[in-house]
């Protein structure tokens, strides 16, 4: 068996899914969106303020944004769960471009420091870093 497949209970071969490439999130406001995850520090690969779809590096993912009709609506989804170099200095960062997160960042039981913030389109994103195994 290679590391590209699994066996099920069946004991046939599955593929096996190896890594989370992008997330594309909808939004309604492509000017703002774009601003606020370049302010947060998101390379800017593709697309912009103007158009329809942009593409951001997320270490070696990517995040997307993707216009949607006005009409198109939608209620709480999830959330992404980002790892960043510093938890404490983004959290400041996000304080000093006016933004308001839900809480400071604090050291969870699961094993992560983190804190969460909304995008001005309502999409809910917590940055998070492991905790030194020795904690």
């Amino acid at each position: 068996m290679t590391s590209k497949h699994h066996s099920d209970t069946a004991g046939s071969l599955k593929p096996v899914v190896e890594a989370l490439s992008a997330v594309t999130l909808g939004v309604h406001d492509m000017a703002a969106s774009v601003r606020f995850y370049r302010d947060l520090g998101f390379r800017l690969l593709f697309g912009g303020e103007q158009e329809d779809f942009t593409s951001f590096a997320a270490g070696s993912s990517y995040l997307n944004l993707i216009r949607m009709p006005a009409e198109v609506r939608w209620s709480w989804w999830g959330r992404i769960i980002l790892y960043v170099s510093d938890v404490d200095a983004l959290y400041e960062r996000a304080l000093a471009l006016g933004l308001q997160p839900e809480a400071r960042p604090r050291d969870a039981e699961w094993g992560e420091r983190y804190f969460h913030l909304t995008d001005p389109e309502g999409h809910e994103l917590s940055f998070a870093r492991p905790l030194a195994k020795d904690r």
